[in-house]
């Protein structure tokens, strides 16, 4: 493993790498509230099947730090497309397999979509990951539904942003345990990826994130024509495989995402599965980076 820093795009980007540097480009994204250890796992599997695993700590996250005190802290679906694209960019790799899920599955949906030709292929837990803005105010189908998105409703007010940045670890360790409920993850586990929340911008990131989803604020104006293309709900033409987890406390079944697939396409659930499918079901996760290659023909 390979740990190292990289101008992007707005950022100084902190990755770690697994494999060889000559393997088949595979960058795979973290969610929120979560951090690069969710591929500790799945990169050794991947690696071992031939790929270069890059993982990057997003924009709020870990050792990653904005060039600029400037720069919006934004946390919008177009900057974290932006930020990937930027990452490919700056590693000189014209092509490569994407993955994830939550924050970093949304980053790899956007570039996926509005940049198919450098992506092989994708993986993407809970489907069709690009927010529709325009409908965030209808409520969910159920209250149970409405019931777990408190988190996001309590960003929205300035009590949230304090709690979030007072008690960062709490709340995170709460999301993990009500996401993925059969998932009897230790503190170690946790401790290894709870330093990646002390990032200075780590609550600005996030609160602009679940505050502009819902569009109570404007975004970063240098993205404002990806936001503007991401509005339409772009199809994803990619070879891809998507994923959802049995138990996940968020959304256990986002099939209905599915027609956004117009190129080869493959569905799975993954029994008793939470939210954070890399970590709780490396191996399953790395099969299906390699099915969604050997539907690009690789």
């Amino acid at each position: 493993m390979r740990r190292y820093s990289i101008r992007a795009g707005v950022l100084q980007v902190e990755v770690l790498e697994h494999g060889s540097p000559h393997g088949w480009p595979c960058v795979m994204g973290h969610g929120f509230p979560y951090d690069v250890h969710t591929y500790d796992e799945t990169a050794q599997l991947l690696a071992q099947a031939g790929a270069r695993v890059i993982v990057p700590w997003l924009r709020g996250f870990g050792p990653t730090r904005f060039l600029s005190p400037d720069t919006p802290r934004s946390g919008e679906q177009a900057v974290l497309g932006a930020d990937l694209l930027a990452l490919l960019d700056a590693l000189q790799i014209e092509r490569a397999v994407l993955g994830g899920y939550d924050w970093g599955g949304r980053a790899c949906c956007v570039v996926s979509a509005l940049w198919p030709q450098r992506v092989v292929a994708l993986v993407s837990a809970n489907t069709y990951n690009i927010q529709n803005i325009a409908r965030a105010m209808e409520p969910a189908a159920t209250a149970a539904e409405e019931a777990a998105l408190w988190y996001q409703y309590y960003f929205q007010c300035e009590r949230g942003q304090r709690g979030l940045a007072r008690n960062r670890q709490d709340i995170a360790r709460q999301l993990w345990r009500m996401w993925s409920p059969t998932w009897a993850f230790d503190e170690e586990t946790f401790l290894r990826s709870a330093p990646a929340f002390d990032n200075p911008d780590f609550v600005e990131v996030v609160i602009h994130s679940y505050r502009h989803r819902f569009g109570a604020v404007p975004g970063d104006p240098s993205v404002a024509d990806i936001e503007a293309r991401l509005a339409a709900q772009p199809v994803i033409t990619v070879p891809a495989v998507t994923l959802d987890g049995t138990a996940d406390g968020l959304r256990t079944d986002t099939t209905s995402g599915a027609p956004k697939f117009t190129g080869p396409h493959e569905h799975r659930f993954l029994a008793g599965c939470g939210h954070n499918p890399p970590q709780e079901r490396a191996r399953e996760w790395a099969d299906a980076v390699l099915r969604a290659r050997e539907l690009a023909g690789l």
